[in-house]
């Protein structure tokens, strides 16, 4: 059966016209944007295009910030039959963003304001790009080749008095198999590659995804996500037009700074009913909200905590919620949510029922703590070539736990294979590989890469995990990220990794290695602010040498005798520690567009601090490196 991005989106407009499909602040307030308003404004987009003399199949990108214009250009190139190129507002124009307009033979571009001196920049290495297409009302078109997309739409207007017909028959045209989007990937572990997505991959993928959880109609997201992203894409958008219901998206600020700010009063603004996030934006948010608590005294911050235990202990891993003597807790935690947890729900704006997690792993004590607040935070699992959604943890009932990825979608068929390609029973890890339409048809201009990776139509994803007993799916890291220990052990550090940053408030950032050296080593980042309140009553002469031990402390919880000493081997846990006064960044490549840590890059960053942690001085906790590190972080 045909089942298109156009023929979702046509079913949805002919079906809930009339209802709000985009929401968007530009002054001071939420404007909405029908279904009915937003197909004529991509009919006119996809008509300028024809206008303009744009082939079917031709690559189109979209370099700028959330907003409706980048969902209805979007919308306006499928009707042309283009294929969508979107990228990241992170990019830098000197490498990444010029490597994938160059690679995907991009010819025309949408972008926004603040983005345009990058395509300037840039615009004569790429012979190909002819057309660049500014939004925004404040836009201006200064070079050749340039048209605002105010233009264009009215160019549209007017072809489709005449060539509206010629549209439609084109768009209806697309079949499944044709390319929708190029969508590269962020590269943790490697270069990036163009996953190659097809109309069906993503209208499948919509289809399996609400096997797992259930949008009503007339529910509101707000996307705090890029829209480049592939998860932004299926849960963001595509998810809401198959059930008529709206999408919002953050108001864009003077700088990325200003549209980070602007996101928790939008949210209030907004009051969406289910957000997706990340790690890094998680972790954000239990961040402020634990700031929010310990702003209003002691006593607040000691009830706050006592209603965590509570509900940590009645909920235990949500499968087994209130089980046993536990239902005795009912009534507290009860009161604890009607008391504290409701009052921290409101800076959500009331109606939040749920997070979806996708991205990175997601540490179970992230979930514990958003369960118990009364917003789960359902981890899922997927990854760009699946286009992107393979399991996911929902509100249905028995269908989260913590710690796993919760349950394969429907339409899915997933195996564990070893490195010989043989099927696993439950239980055992191995490689994780699936099966089903929303398999990506390959990598852009890279058949190699393509043939590794796609094989008789199963995708090896280079995950390892395992299924248990349960039914759930339990991932359990990359292999490329494995850690090789002298005796030839591999292992995983990425759930140690997230342990570590999630239960400990002075770490902020965490990278293991071990590559067939006599112990594992780790490089971490502290968090400053915590530091300084753990500091206060020591001496300023004696706090650098303090804070190492802290931060050593810190890693000991997990050593025997530790309180978290049964979660992971002690032959795996770090032996030496670089403290260094630098994150992992962006701006520093360390960190790449969806906020992933890029690991063979803090390796090379810091591979002299590396290094050293196989010396005697370097080894110590209070070595030269780590106190003078320590001393510039806190200002010493």
């Amino acid at each position: 059966m045909k089942k298109t991005l156009i023929d979702l989106f046509e079913e949805s407009v002919a079906k809930y016209g009339n209802n709000t499909f985009l929401l968007e602040k530009k002054t001071t307030k939420f404007e909405p944007t029908t279904y009915a308003e937003a197909h004529e404004q991509a009919l006119a987009i996809g008509g300028g295009l024809m206008a303009m003399g744009i082939e079917p199949k031709e690559r189109i990108s979209i370099l700028s910030e959330g907003c409706n214009d980048w969902i209805v250009s979007e919308l306006g190139l499928l009707y042309a039959a283009c294929i969508s190129v979107p990228l990241s507002i992170k990019l830098e124009e000197a490498n990444d963003l010029y490597f994938r307009l160059w690679h995907a033979e991009v010819s025309t571009i949408f972008v926004s304001p603040t983005q345009i001196h990058k395509i300037r920049a840039i615009r004569s290495r790429l012979p190909l790009l002819k057309n660049v297409i500014i939004m925004g009302s404040k836009a201006k078109a200064e070079e050749e080749g340039e048209i605002l997309l105010s233009e264009l739409m009215e160019k549209g207007r007017e072809w489709l008095k005449t060539g509206k017909e010629k549209l439609i028959a084109l768009s209806q045209s697309i079949q499944n198999d044709d390319y929708a989007t190029i969508t590269y990937t962020s590269g943790t572990t490697a270069d990036p590659k163009g996953v190659v997505l097809t109309h069906r991959n993503y209208t499948s993928n919509v289809e399996q995804a609400l096997t797992r959880i259930t949008i009503p109609e007339g529910w509101r997201t707000l996307i705090i996500l890029p829209l480049d992203h592939c998860f932004a894409h299926v849960a963001g958008f595509y998810i809401m037009i198959a059930r008529g219901a709206a999408v919002a998206t953050t108001q864009v600020g003077a700088t990325p700074m200003e549209t980070l700010r602007n996101v928790p009063l939008n949210i209030r603004e907004v009051k969406p009913h289910f957000l997706l996030s990340v790690p890094a934006l998680a972790k954000n948010f239990r961040k402020n909200i634990e700031s929010s608590i310990r702003a209003k005294g002691p006593t607040t911050e000691k009830l706050f905590n006592l209603a965590l235990k509570t509900a940590y202990c009645y909920n235990q891993d949500a499968f087994t919620k209130g089980k046993g003597w536990r239902f005795i807790l009912k009534p507290a935690v009860w009161f604890f949510d009607k008391i504290l947890f409701s009052k921290v729900r409101e800076a959500f704006g009331g109606e939040l029922r749920f997070f979806v997690g996708g991205g990175a792993l997601l540490d179970s004590e992230l979930q514990r703590f958003f369960y118990a607040i009364g917003i789960p935070m359902f981890q899922g699992y997927g990854l760009s070539e699946a286009t992107p959604i393979i399991s996911a943890n929902s509100p249905w009932p028995k269908s989260c736990r913590f710690g796993s990825s919760g349950k394969v979608l429907k339409g899915i068929d997933l195996k564990i294979k070893d490195a010989d390609g043989n099927d696993l029973p439950v239980g055992e890890k191995g490689e994780i590989v699936i099966y089903g339409e929303n398999v990506m048809a390959g990598y852009w201009k890279n058949p190699d890469s393509t043939a590794d990776t796609v094989r008789d139509g199963w995708l090896y994803t280079g995950d390892m995990g395992y299924m248990g007993k349960d039914g759930f799916l339990y991932v359990l890291g990359r292999f490329k990220s494995l850690l090789i220990s002298s005796d030839g052990e591999k292992y995983s550090p990425e759930g140690m990794e997230e342990a570590i940053v999630d239960k400990s408030p002075l770490i902020d950032q965490i990278i293991l290695y071990n590559n067939q050296c006599p112990y594992t080593t780790a490089v971490v980042v502290p968090n400053k602010d915590a530091l300084k309140r753990e500091l206060k009553e020591v001496p300023a002469e004696e706090q650098a040498e303090a804070a190492a031990k802290l931060i050593g402390g810190e890693i000991d919880k997990y050593r025997k005798g530790g309180i978290y000493g049964d979660e992971f081997p002690h032959r795996w846990l770090p032996g030496a520690l670089a403290i260094v006064d630098e994150a992992f960044t962006e701006k520093n490549g360390l960190v790449n567009s969806t906020m992933k840590i890029v690991r063979n890059k803090v390796e090379s960053y810091f591979k002299a601090r590396i290094d050293d942690l196989y010396t005697a001085e370097g080894k110590k906790l209070t070595s030269a490196a780590n106190i003078t590190s320590i001393k510039k972080l806190l200002g010493l």
